[in-house]
C-alpha cells in the first residue's frame, strides 16, 4: 500500500438500514484517523460494510476501512471493540 494521508478530512457514510432505525448519519471528520477511529471502535460492526469513507475524491468500502484502521501507520491509539 502506498503512503496514506491519514491527517486529510474525511467524510463517513453510515450504511443505511432496512428498518431506518439507526440514528448514525453522514458525519465530517477533521482527519481520516478520527473517521477510521469512530467507524471502527464505536458504529456497529454490522454497519461497516456497507458504509464508506470518502477522502477526496476517492472512496473507501468497510473491508479497506479496516485495512487501513489495522495498519502499521495508522497514528491514533486503538483501544478495540
Amino acid at each position: 500500500m502506498t503512503t496514506f494521508d491519514y491527517s486529510a478530512g474525511a467524510g463517513l457514510y453510515p450504511c443505511k438500514t432496512v428498518r431506518r432505525t439507526s440514528r448514525l448519519r453522514y458525519k465530517r471528520f477533521d482527519s481520516v484517523a478520527e473517521a477510521l477511529r469512530f467507524a471502527i471502535e464505536d458504529m456497529p460492526a454490522s454497519m461497516l460494510r456497507d458504509s464508506v469513507l470518502e477522502v477526496e475524491e476517492a472512496r473507501y468500502n468497510g473491508q479497506q476501512m479496516q485495512k487501513l484502521y489495522e495498519a502499521d501507520a495508522y497514528p491514533l491509539p486503538r483501544r478495540g471493540r
